[in-house]
């Protein structure tokens, strides 16, 4: 039976969780891309608490550019944010999409903002 892009997106998503966890000293960075945002979480998942996030949503400017600038400057946002609250270490959960695209450009401009992953 094939499975449609939700229920593929979902098993990817378990697969990945299952080996991904984030602590107070080495948070997940979470994923999450709609059709027309991004936004990124540092979660802690032994307290259950998000530590830090940033959003395309809220960001005037980047509502003009085109949508994988506009991941990069999310990213860019959570590293700046994530370094203020002294994170320099992060584990990355793509959230079941594939590493390309939006996903890939927050991806390295977090790593460009301070953030080892």
């Amino acid at each position: 039976m094939a499975l449609n892009k939700v229920l593929r997106r979902a098993k990817i998503k378990r697969r990945i969780r299952k080996k991904v966890f984030g602590t107070t000293a080495i948070p997940r960075l979470t994923v999450f891309r709609s059709n027309k945002q991004i936004y990124a979480q540092l979660i802690d998942d032994i307290s259950g608490k998000t530590l830090a996030s940033a959003g395309s949503l809220k960001m005037t400017d980047a509502q003009k550019i085109n949508k994988v600038n506009q991941a990069a400057i999310v990213g860019k946002k959570i590293a700046e944010v994530a370094v203020q609250a002294g994170i320099d270490k992060v584990v990355f959960d793509r959230n079941g999409y594939l590493y390309h695209g939006r996903i890939k450009s927050l991806a390295d401009s977090a790593r460009e903002g301070g953030l080892k992953f």
